[in-house]
This record gives C-alpha cells, structure tokens and sequence, in this order.
C-alpha cells in the first residue's frame, strides 16, 4: 500500500472512492486528503492496478477514524479490506481504530474483530453503527484473510 495524494485525482481513484461516499462528494473528499494534515489516503495494488483504497483521519498518534475504505467489485471478498486495515495499523501502531458505517459493512467489521455498537437511525430510515477495534497490538487480531 502506498499514500495517494496526485492532483488532479486520478480516475481510478475517483471510481473507488464513489463505493465509499456519495459521487457528489468524492471531489470534496479527496481535496481534504490532499490539504489536511491529519487525513491520509492510502491505495492497495495488484499488479500495478489500484484495486483498493482505505482513508483515515488521525486522532492523534494512537487513534484513528476510517473515513473511506473500498475494493472495486471485481476483487471484493478475497481480504484486500482486511490487508488494509491491517497495513494502516502496523505502519502507525494504532491502540484503537473506529469507523462508523452501514449495515452493508457491519459483517466486515465484526469478521475481523471489530466491536459494533448501534447508533440507531441517524437519518430517516437508515441505522448507523459504530465499529471500533482496540487493544494493542491490533496486527493480531486483523487476518490477511478477511
């Protein structure tokens, strides 16, 4: 994995982070990866070809929230989500890593050793959960194949 900060973004990067926020926002969000020093953004390849890319924002040097993470459909479900999470807590050494999500993404989470809290319906009709994995060393509770 490596940090992803080209300008202009690049397509394949525009594509994979529309799985992860709305296509409106995609500009606004790389844009705050780009200029905010406390969000990174990180790409997994395959042969070259950005498949996956996980973005954080770093709480201080022990926290961080997962503000974007996806895999394109074509390589989903081979562990690439969990490879990633494992790869941003190993490079910084993270005692907790939170992500707030959907119910599409809760069985991710809890698969590799997240615990899931309801936040009932923060908006009309959808529910949100809190995911958060803490404990160190995170590395050995996350499996590359997840």
């Amino acid at each position: 994995m490596e940090i992803i900060q080209s300008i202009p973004i690049q397509p394949t990067v525009k594509v994979l982070l529309s799985y992860a926020t709305s296509k409106t926002k995609v500009d606004q969000e790389y844009d705050l990866y780009i200029h905010a020093p406390a969000r990174k953004l990180y790409g997994y390849y395959m042969d070259q070809e950005l498949v996956g890319c996980l973005g954080i924002e770093l709480v201080d040097a022990h926290q961080c929230v997962i503000k974007h993470i996806a895999v394109s459909p074509a390589h989903r479900g081979k562990g690439i989500g969990g490879e990633m999470v494992q790869f941003i807590n190993h490079h910084h050494s993270f005692s907790s890593i939170y992500a707030e999500t959907d119910r599409d993404a809760v069985i991710f989470y809890k698969n590799i050793g997240f615990h899931i809290t309801s936040l009932g319906e923060k908006y009309p009709g959808v529910e949100r959960f809190a995911c958060l994995l803490t404990g160190p060393p995170l590395q050995r509770r996350l499996s590359p194949s997840t």
